[in-house]
C-alpha cells in the first residue's frame, strides 16, 4: 500500500501550479509546497490506461456524456455513499468554483445575501463578493474539546434575515476537516426550511473520509426538503484529477435544473473535453481498491503530522480531522502576527502551507497543510519548521 504512495514524483517543469508558482505565489525561495489542494500521488493505474487509450484513438473532436458517464457517477455514490441519483439530476460543469458562481448568479439577486461559515475555503467569499452578493457569516466555534462545531443559534439569526436566499455548506468542512454528523446536517436542513433557504452542498471532498466517519450526503436525508438542495460532487479530490476539469452539480427539483442548465448555456459550459468523462469513469469504475490505500495513507501522514507537533511544536495544535487530506494547525498561542508567522515560513523555514487568514479573519494564527504528499516530503517540512520554531521565546 504505501510504495505506491512513497514514490517521489519531480512534478517540475510541468506547469504545476503547486510547484512551478509556489516561490513567486508566496515571495520565498526552494520553497517546499505543502498548500493548494491537490495531491503529489499518481492516479490509479486504470485511469492512466484510459487516457492512453483515448490519447491513441487521436481525434479530440466535441464531446459530451455517454450513458456509461452517467452510470459511473450513480454507481460510485450508490456504492459509497448509498445515494441513489437519477441519471437526469446530474449536470456537467468544469469544476465545483464556477458552478457556485453560476448557482448564486441564477438563484439570487445582487440585492441577496449568502450564509457561509468561516473559516471555510476562501473562494467562498470570493463568489459571493464577486457576485455582489452579501455575505453573512455563521462562523464554526470550538467546544471544550478543542473540536469545530456549527454554531446553530447563530445560523438561526442569519438565516431567518430578510435578504438571506442560500446558504453554501462545505461537507465535509475544508480547512477544519470536519465531517458533519447525522444531527447537525437534519438541524442546517431544519433552519433553510424554516426560512426558505436555498442550501447548496460543497461534496467535493466526500470521499474522504477515515474510519469512524461517514459523510451522509444532504439529499439522502432531506425528504421533501431535497427540492431545494443542489450538491456540488467532482472526483477530481479524490482521484487527483483537479487538471481534467469536470464536476457533477445533482439538482433534482426540475425548476431549478432548467433554470441551472441554461445558466451553463448562457455561458458555455456545456461541453466537456475529450479526456474528462473517460477519466472520471475509469476512477469511478476501477478506483475503489486505490482509493481505500489513499485513505490510510493519508491518516498515516496525520497521524506523523499530530504527533510531530506534539512533541516538536508544543504551542502548535492539531485540529482533529475526520475528513479531507488537510491539516488545521493553530499557531495562535506563539504570539506572532500574521505577517510575522508568514515570515517565519516562508523566508525562514522556507516552507508554504496555506495561511489560515486566508480562510476568513477566524483563520488568522492558523496553517493548512496538505497531507496528500509522500511522508518523506512531509517528514522534511515539518523538520524544517522545527527547527526555525525551536528558536522561538515563548
Amino acid at each position: 500500500m504505501s510504495q505506491k504512495f512513497d514514490e517521489l514524483i519531480n512534478r517540475k517543469n510541468t506547469g504545476s501550479e503547486k510547484w512551478d508558482h509556489c516561490d513567486k505565489i508566496f515571495g520565498g525561495e526552494n520553497l517546499l509546497p505543502l498548500w493548494v489542494a491537490d495531491m503529489d500521488f499518481r492516479v490509479p493505474r486504470e485511469v492512466i490506461n484510459a487516457l492512453t487509450e483515448k490519447s491513441e484513438h487521436g481525434i479530440f473532436g466535441y464531446t459530451s456524456y455517454m450513458d456509461s458517464a452517467y452510470e459511473s457517477v450513480i454507481n460510485w455514490f450508490s456504492r459509497r455513499h448509498r445515494w441513489s441519483i437519477n441519471k437526469e439530476w446530474i449536470l456537467y460543469s468544469p469544476g465545483v468554483v464556477p458552478a457556485l458562481n453560476l448557482i448564486v448568479q441564477t438563484f439570487t439577486d445582487p440585492s441577496d445575501s449568502v450564509i457561509i461559515q468561516r473559516p471555510v475555503y476562501h473562494p467562498f467569499m470570493k463568489i459571493v463578493e464577486n457576485n455582489e452578493r452579501r455575505i453573512l457569516n455563521n462562523p464554526l466555534c470550538k467546544n471544550s474539546a478543542g473540536n469545530y462545531e456549527m454554531d446553530f443559534p447563530g445560523l438561526e439569526i442569519q438565516a431567518s434575515k430578510s435578504s438571506a436566499r442560500m446558504m453554501i455548506l462545505c461537507s465535509p468542512h475544508n480547512p477544519v476537516g470536519r465531517v458533519w454528523t447525522e444531527n447537525e446536517l437534519k438541524e442546517v436542513i431544519r433552519i433553510c426550511r424554516d426560512n426558505n433557504i436555498i442550501l447548496v452542498s460543497d461534496d467535493i471532498h466526500c470521499d474522504l473520509v477515515f474510519d469512524s466517519y461517514k459523510h451522509i450526503p444532504l439529499q439522502t436525508i432531506a425528504g421533501d426538503f431535497s427540492n431545494n438542495i443542489i450538491t456540488c460532487t467532482a472526483p477530481s479530490k479524490t482521484f487527483n484529477l483537479a487538471g481534467v476539469q469536470i464536476s457533477n452539480i445533482i439538482i433534482p427539483d426540475e425548476i431549478k435544473r432548467i433554470k441551472f442548465r441554461s445558466a451553463l448555456l448562457k455561458a458555455g459550459m456545456f461541453e466537456t473535453n475529450s479526456f474528462a468523462p473517460v477519466a472520471m469513469e475509469a476512477a469511478y469504475n476501477y478506483g475503489n481498491e486505490w482509493l481505500d490505500d489513499l485513505i490510510k495513507y493519508i491518516y498515516k501522514n496525520y497521524q506523523f503530522l499530530k504527533e510531530f507537533v506534539h512533541n516538536e511544536l508544543r504551542a502548535a495544535e492539531v485540529a482533529q480531522l475526520q475528513g479531507t487530506y488537510l491539516a488545521w494547525v493553530d499557531f495562535r498561542r506563539y504570539g506572532l502576527s500574521v505577517k510575522e508567522l508568514d515570515e517565519l515560513f516562508i523566508k525562514k523555514a522556507h516552507v508554504a502551507p496555506s495561511p489560515g487568514y486566508l480562510f476568513g479573519p477566524e483563520g488568522a494564527g492558523f496553517m493548512r497543510f496538505n497531507l496528500a504528499c509522500p511522508g518523506s516530503i512531509l517528514e522534511e517540512g515539518m523538520k524544517r519548521i522545527a527547527a526555525t520554531f525551536g528558536n522561538l521565546h515563548l
